[in-house]
């Protein structure tokens, strides 16, 4: 079940415990591997990790 589908039944009323089982299932389902960072978010990263190390 999708998060979309998951989220429409709920949303239609009062969800059965089945259906809150399946939103929540759902909602913290992991990716099988992390998306790679965007631009700015790898800039960023590389930013603070400069930061970070000491300078002699």
């Amino acid at each position: 079940m999708t998060a979309e589908a998951a989220e429409v039944r709920v949303l239609r009323g009062t969800p059965t415990a089945e259906e809150l089982a399946a939103l929540i299932a759902v909602l913290c389902a992991r990716p099988a591997r992390s998306a790679p960072l965007s631009g700015y978010e790898a800039w960023r990263a590389k930013r603070l990790a400069a930061q970070r190390r000491p300078r002699p």
